[in-house]
């Protein structure tokens, strides 16, 4: 594993601050210089890391929804040995994708998509059944239809629709979440210590970072990146079609390591697509490509209202059983369970 470079701060991962490109764009080039990093294009063996939602919003203690974990302090601590990982594995990271939970103010899990009786929107983190909307506990806001291009009674039957489907899936109820990542805001925006690791390993390595943003349908929760909670309206017509963007770097790389914020939801959600959808196409062997690094990701957790933990650690265990890997950040790549091996360094037949 490479060293890090001087100018990384563990201690400023949990801070906002400005990126300078252009000193980071010097040291990067002399840091591949002297430790010998090759364009990426070259890699014999393609790596591609996904970064789920590494965004300020989530990551940063002073932001809407950041993931604490149980310690209190999860995705900060989390983005430092991320950090970390990407610099130690410059050489062997060929491409990273980062995807962007993008939000606006009016949304169906935020506040002002429901109200109660008395015209009252409900508090963040407050959780709405099906049994909750059939009993008249929550309305749609009539308030809000004319910018969501519905009727009031439109938005009422696609509400009780909505609920409806979540609980028939077996998805989390409707969540009413904080505003958080709002689109054009600071909470947006990559955490800066992981942006400029991103842009670090872009220079040294002349790789073209990539970017997936999802959950800006107003109608729809979108955990994961490839599709939303609900895909159909109450007539039937698509709300977001499936971006299969994810599956086809799985086809094209020899390894997948996937991690970000949070593990109980956008994570879990993203590589259970993954999962459900290789399967479903005839391409399970497909998952043995996918590493779960695992000390860089933290679940949802509001002491006292809500502890995603077990929940996360169950699903992961799924994964395990499908076939994936489960790895940390402070493992060689080379000692992982069936990492892919340059030809050169695989051991000699005997």
């Amino acid at each position: 594993m490479l060293p890090v470079p001087p100018h990384f701060d563990p201690d400023r991962v949990g801070q906002v601050w400005k990126v300078d490109y252009e000193a980071r764009a010097q040291d990067a080039r002399a840091w591949a210089q002297k430790h010998g990093l090759r364009p990426a294009a070259e890699d014999p063996v393609r790596v591609a890391l996904v970064l789920v939602d590494v965004q300020n919003t989530f990551c940063l203690p002073d932001f809407e929804l950041f993931v604490a974990g149980r310690s209190g302090r999860g995705a900060v601590e989390d983005n430092v040995r991320l950090c970390r990982f990407i610099y130690q594995n410059l050489d062997r990271i060929t491409h990273i994708v980062a995807t962007m939970d993008t939000h606006y103010p009016i949304q169906v899990f935020h506040a002002p998509f429901l109200v109660d009786e008395q015209g009252r929107h409900p508090a963040p983190y407050t959780m709405v059944s099906a049994e909750d909307v059939r009993q008249g506990k929550w309305h749609f806001n009539p308030a809000v239809a004319a910018v969501l291009g519905l009727t009031p009674e439109e938005g009422q039957a696609y509400l009780e629709h909505y609920v409806r489907t979540l609980e028939e899936k077996g998805k989390y109820q409707l969540t009413v979440w904080p505003f958080h990542a709002m689109l054009g805001g600071i909470g947006h925006a990559l955490v800066p210590a992981v942006e400029e690791a991103i842009f670090f390993h872009s220079i040294a390595r002349y790789a073209q970072p990539e970017f997936i943003i999802k959950g800006n349908h107003p109608l729809t929760e979108h955990y994961s990146a490839l599709r939303p909670e609900v895909t159909h309206d109450h007539n039937g017509n698509l709300l977001v079609d499936l971006n299969p963007r994810l599956l086809d770097i799985v086809r094209e790389y020899d390894a997948v390591i996937i991690t970000g914020q949070a593990k109980s939801h956008c994570v879990a959600w993203t590589v259970g697509d993954l999962m459900a959808l290789l399967q479903e196409r005839g391409e399970a062997a497909l998952l043995r490509k996918i590493y779960l690094l695992e000390d860089t990701t933290s679940p949802v957790v509001v002491p006292g209202v809500v502890d995603f933990t077990d929940t996360a650690n169950r699903i992961y265990a799924t994964f395990e059983e499908a076939g994936m890997h489960r790895v940390r950040s402070d493992q060689p790549m080379e000692t992982w369970p069936e990492f892919p091996l340059p030809e050169a360094t695989q051991p000699s037949a005997r």
